[in-house]
């Protein structure tokens, strides 16, 4: 029935459809990276430092003052609130800069684990390479190898012409007997 309304003219005897209320828009990337400055200056010695010297000023002022100019009396209970304000907005600005960090974290450790598994696939395939090398270098002659049977082929020679200069002398040394 509202999608009726919608369509049908604004008449004048209804009450108007109530319409969105219209926020205003805002960039959450740049808001994230302000955030962020924010934890991370929250997060640093300069912060504390001014930190302690506002409250150190403030406790001072509000007891060494005269009375009539002191804002924030003993209990300080205007400080207690603003320091629960400072509190209250810096902790959700802090988590917020560490979902940002875990965010960023998550895709680093998807890239590195994207090039970890890219580098072992490398790595395996090189070892295959390599072992079908080893096998192939298994089948060829290597130079060790070639020289050890050439060694042995010229030792086998050397006998075999030692015999036969042998075998020479006896039928010389019988025809001349």
């Amino acid at each position: 029935m509202s999608d009726l309304r919608r369509e049908a003219p604004a008449r004048l005897d209804q009450p108007r459809e109530p319409g969105r209320i219209r926020l205003p828009r805002f960039d959450p990337e740049a808001f994230g990276r302000w955030s962020e400055g924010i934890a991370r200056y929250m997060g640093t010695a300069k912060f504390i430092f001014w930190m302690t010297v506002v409250i150190a000023a403030w406790f001072l002022w509000n007891t060494l003052a005269p009375r009539d100019l002191r804002f924030d009396p003993y209990t300080f209970t205007f400080l207690t609130l603003m320091l629960s304000l400072q509190a209250s907005y810096a902790a959700p600005l802090i988590l917020l800069a560490q979902n940002r960090q875990a965010d960023r974290d998550r895709v680093t450790m998807e890239e590195d684990r994207r090039r970890a598994q890219a580098q072992k696939a490398d790595t395996e395939y090189l070892a295959r390479e390599i072992a079908s090398l080893r096998i192939a270098m298994g089948e060829v002659a290597t130079r060790d190898f070639l020289r050890s049977e050439l060694a042995r082929l010229a030792e086998e020679l050397d006998e075999a012409a030692h015999r036969r200069h042998k075998q020479l002398e006896l039928i010389h040394r019988d025809e001349k007997e």
